[in-house]
């Protein structure tokens, strides 16, 4: 798996992969990650797929981050 192409983000790490004829998307933020898996045939172009991960996508990972962020908070809290 390499990496080919990171989209800039000033609070998550961004980067899409490819594997297998799978475009893997992984998003970062501290200790947590989010990965989307995308048929290549689907986009016929790298461009096109960057385009797909726009702003609203973004979001939807973030609001998840933060509901990830309260759960291991709490799991981290509870021993």
């Amino acid at each position: 798996m390499r990496i080919i192409h990171s989209i800039p983000h000033k609070s998550i790490l961004i980067n899409i992969f490819i594997m297998n004829d799978k475009y893997v998307l992984k998003f970062e933020a501290g200790l947590m990650e989010q990965i989307f898996k995308f048929d290549v045939k689907q986009y016929p172009s790298l461009e096109m797929f960057v385009k797909a991960i726009d702003e609203p996508f973004i979001n939807k990972v973030r609001e998840r981050f933060n509901d990830m962020y309260l759960q291991l908070s709490a799991a981290m809290t509870s021993n």
